[in-house]
């Protein structure tokens, strides 16, 4: 009975040695798994961070394409205050009633300077020559 008991013994240590080698092995386990875990989380965040680093720098670029925009934006708005407070200076209707042939050359040649500027920029092999015929761009 006392051989019994050694043995029963004997076999508890063992049995807890035993669980206690498969609990560290698990521990061990584990412990690769975060530690696999945490590199792809540190891979994670330098890709977040450079990520955040690419928004802020569009974000001031776009900020300084705004304020471009924008001092473009007032230009064109004071060149318009410009034009209109000119052509509320001078009568066209009069003028044109009093001295029709000025006027209409010189309409007629801004006119076809538009043209030829719209030619110019929409036309893929550069600026076209005006074809022969009539100098009226207006003209069928």
């Amino acid at each position: 009975m006392f051989g019994a008991i050694k043995i029963a013994m004997v076999m508890t240590v063992i049995a807890t040695a035993g669980m206690g080698f498969l609990y560290v092995k698990k521990l061990q386990s584990d412990l690769e798994t975060a530690r696999e875990n945490v590199a792809k989380m540190e891979v994670a965040v330098q890709i977040s961070e450079a990520s955040i680093a690419t928004l802020q720098a569009d974000a001031i670029r776009s900020a300084e394409l705004n304020a471009n925009l924008q001092r473009d934006l007032q230009t064109a708005e004071k060149y318009g205050d410009e034009l209109r407070a000119t052509l509320q200076k001078h009568n066209l209707t009069a003028l044109a009633q009093r001295k029709p042939g000025l006027i209409e050359d010189r309409m007629q040649n801004a006119t076809n300077s538009l043209w030829n500027d719209l030619r110019g920029v929409t036309d893929p092999n550069g600026v076209q020559q005006p074809e022969t015929g009539t100098a009226d761009s207006n003209s069928n």
